[in-house]
């Protein structure tokens, strides 16, 4: 009796059809998955990426809206920046030439501001005085003769008690002269006397001559030019011995150079010195402003390169 072969379960056959059949399970699963997920063929989800893309849009041109506006306020102020700058340029050329005004103001008006003490103390010292000092509050007073040249003009007049306390000062200072006179700055001379002729020192004609200042109204131009000129011309015969006080709040005239020039001109003795010394004294009115064209600044110009053209001093008060 024959044997019959052994049935084999899992033969070759078999494995074959078991991994077909696991494969094409394997495929069906990745397919329906694909189907799920991939591809966007649902309407709805196409639509919500549409509206998306929508959304990213406007906001693409909100952001390049803001950035043209930013790059617009950033123009503006680099132009404010550039205008700032111009401003600030021009600012200092300003100051520079304030600055320059301002010196040239202080050289015009350092006259003005002469030590008021130096002027106490030459009044009080040379009052009591017995005999005249050489130099008395930096004003020398070594002069036998003296003249004084007043701006008699309507601005002057104003001042007229100041003008005429600083007089019986400069008189104190000279506690004995030769001889004294008065003149207004057109050569008008105070009262009877006429130029070249002397009052004699005393203390009535002193007295005199002050009370004859309160009503004296001597012809003027505001201007001392004349008034030193004949005050040279008349008492020439001096020369040496002379001092001229000019006394003034304005110089009417136009040149500082021709008007120094000539008085120094003038002032020559003809053996090589000077006939009288020159002082001046500016006057000016309380709140005054410094400025070039202000009168008293006028007048102190001309009357320190005067005074120190002829061995004089000036001072303002």
């Amino acid at each position: 009796m024959s044997k019959r072969t052994p049935i084999e379960v899992f033969s070759l056959s078999f494995l074959d059809v078991i991994s077909c059949a696991f494969g094409a399970v394997v495929m069906l699963i990745l397919l329906a998955k694909n189907g799920d997920e991939g591809d966007f063929r649902d309407a709805n989800q196409v639509s919500t990426l549409i509206q998306s893309i929508a959304q990213a849009q406007q906001q693409s041109a909100a952001l390049q809206q803001a950035f043209a506006d930013k790059l617009e306020q950033l123009q503006q102020m680099q132009a404010a920046a550039a205008s700032n700058a111009e401003q600030a340029e021009a600012l200092q050329s300003a100051i520079a030439r304030a600055k320059n005004n301002v010196q040239q103001l202080t050289d015009a008006a350092s006259g003005l501001e002469q030590t008021l003490v130096e002027r106490e103390r030459a009044a009080l010292n040379a009052g009591r005085a017995e005999t005249r000092d050489e130099a008395v509050g930096g004003v020398p007073v070594d002069s036998d003769y003296v003249v004084f040249i007043i701006d008699t003009s309507g601005s002057m007049r104003q001042l007229w008690p100041q003008v005429m306390r600083t007089m019986q000062e400069v008189l104190n200072n000279h506690p004995d002269v030769k001889g004294f006179q008065v003149m207004s700055d057109n050569g008008d001379v105070l009262g009877q006397n006429h130029a070249g002729g002397w009052r004699k020192d005393s203390k009535a004609q002193r007295a005199g001559v002050l009370q004859g200042m309160r009503s004296w109204s001597g012809a003027s131009n505001s201007s001392p030019v004349e008034g030193i000129e004949l005050a040279l011309k008349s008492y020439r015969r001096y020369a040496g011995n002379l001092a001229l006080y000019v006394f003034g709040d304005d110089y009417a005239g136009r040149s500082y150079e021709a008007a120094a020039t000539h008085i120094t001109a003038l002032n020559n003795d003809g053996n090589g010195g000077q006939i009288a010394r020159i002082h001046g004294i500016g006057f000016k009115k309380r709140g005054f402003d410094v400025n070039p064209r202000s009168e008293v600044v006028k007048f102190s110009t001309l009357m320190r390169e005067v005074a120190q053209r002829n061995n004089g001093t000036f001072m303002g008060l």
